[in-house]
């Protein structure tokens, strides 16, 4: 067996990638320094990677020249770097939107008769678009609903969370199917979405809050008869997006009953920490149930924007963390934001992979984006999580395979170089683990 090894280190945001090349050898009973991995233990098969097409994403690509369109969507959904394959779009405006919009703001129009897409026209699709040309195919699309309009809502707002009205619960179903159709009607191929972003948060920008006995009602009595209704019951529905700490209580209050065939799975974020057994206890109780991460970034507010390797060390470990837990798929937040990490139309900048300077009109990439690039350009849709141990908690280790290919990642956020015994079928290989690194090895079977 040949073993292909890619590490990636950084002095501040200057990359480095080597590529080294190596031949397993007979097992000689090495006890020390090893990291296994065992094919014969499988686990959940993987859908994919992808990044969030937001209003602010696509007003900031608009601002690019076309060259620097092309590489963007090139890095990004081409088949030679990054390989993502999913999006997640929001449903209206949202905090990274230049300001507030809706499809449809007339309490009086009770038939949609002025629905209008031209907002998503604008900025979403262009970018969406280019981003197919690229992947030479439809991109799986997850749509993701901030708040219902203004005058569903008991606070009578887009922000500061409130509740959707007992009377407008059939009509905000029926919009929410209107969305999907609208999508389809236009040849995107919308294949998911989520009940209600951070349905916990009372946020300063667009929201909504529900219990999870409210959002498993809603789902019951009018979300999952809408979807019927209109033949979009080939909808996956997840629920729950938000932070972890609290996921497996949702999930028991949805996941049983009448709801439990009604939904796919859980998304999660990643704000209130790793949680990490929060979806193994979920995967346990609920086997048939998919993990989906549908958004993650580095919020200004609370980390440095300029501490570009544990921004990026911090992405790896939460990957690694839910994927070694049961996750199946890989939402990032904003594909592109400005220098600024907006434009948000609340002021809650954060980072994404890629930056654009709108005043030297250069794109910069982060440290992010390289790190991303370990797992999404190697493990593709279809591997499945294979078994694996390893000797010291310094290294962070996951593994997939996919037919004669195995990929695994090797984190290390220490500041040594450790070494490492590679084993696999009475066969092992020597490697080292960089100083502050993150490395992908490709075995060949």
């Amino acid at each position: 067996m040949e073993l292909t090894y890619y590490t990636t280190t950084y002095k501040g945001n200057k990359k480095e990638t080597k590529e080294e090349h190596h031949v397993f050898v007979d097992d000689r009973g090495e006890e020390n320094q090893l990291i296994n991995l065992y094919p014969q233990i499988t686990m959940q098969k993987i859908e994919g990677f992808g990044g969030a097409v937001t209003d602010s994403a696509g007003y900031v690509y608009s601002l690019l020249d076309d060259s620097q369109k092309k590489k963007l969507v090139e890095t990004y959904f081409g088949k030679n770097d990054m390989k993502y394959n999913l999006v997640r779009i929001p449903i209206d405006s949202c905090d990274f939107s230049i300001e507030h919009y809706e499809a449809d703001s007339d309490e009086e129009d009770k038939d949609f008769a002025e629905f209008s897409f031209a907002r998503v026209e604008k900025y979403i699709l262009p970018l969406l678009d280019a981003a197919e040309a690229s992947y030479g195919a439809k991109l799986d699309i997850m749509l993701s609903p901030w708040s219902p309009p203004a005058y569903m809502k008991t606070n009578g707002e887009r922000n500061h969370g409130g509740k959707l009205k007992e009377a407008y619960k059939r009509r905000w179903a029926e919009y929410l199917c209107r969305y999907i159709e609208e999508y389809r009607y236009r040849g995107y191929h919308v294949t998911k979405m989520t009940m209600q972003n951070e349905p916990k948060a009372v946020q300063p920008w667009d929201s909504c809050i529900y219990t999870a006995q409210e959002e498993r009602d809603f789902i019951k009595d009018y979300l999952h008869p809408a979807l019927v209704e209109h033949h979009l019951d080939d909808i996956e529905l997840y629920i729950w997006d938000h932070n972890k700490e609290r996921a497996l209580e949702w999930a028991e209050t949805i996941f049983t009953g009448e709801t439990a065939d009604m939904v796919a799975g859980l998304a999660f974020h990643w704000y209130s920490g790793d949680h990490f057994e929060a979806l193994q206890m979920i995967k346990k109780r609920f086997p048939d149930k998919k993990l989906l991460l549908s958004e993650a970034c580095i919020e200004y507010s609370k980390f440095a924007a300029n501490d570009y390797l544990k921004n990026a060390q911090k992405y790896a470990h939460d990957m690694i963390g839910n994927l070694n837990n049961g996750m199946q798929t890989f939402l990032d937040w904003n594909l592109l934001l400005d220098e600024q990490g907006g434009p948000n139309h609340v002021g809650n900048f954060c980072d994404a992979p890629f930056l654009f300077d709108t005043k030297k009109k250069v794109v910069m990439e982060s440290n992010i984006a390289g790190y991303i690039w370990h797992f999404s350009h190697f493990i593709e849709p279809g591997a499945i999580r294979i078994g694996m141990t390893r000797y010291t908690d310094e290294l962070e280790v996951t593994a997939f395979q996919k037919e004669d290919k195995i990929s695994f990642v090797v984190l290390n956020r220490t500041e040594k170089k450790i070494p490492f015994f590679l084993r696999l079928d009475n066969t092992c290989v020597s490697l080292e683990s960089e100083p502050e690194s993150i490395a992908t090895g490709v075995i060949v079977q």
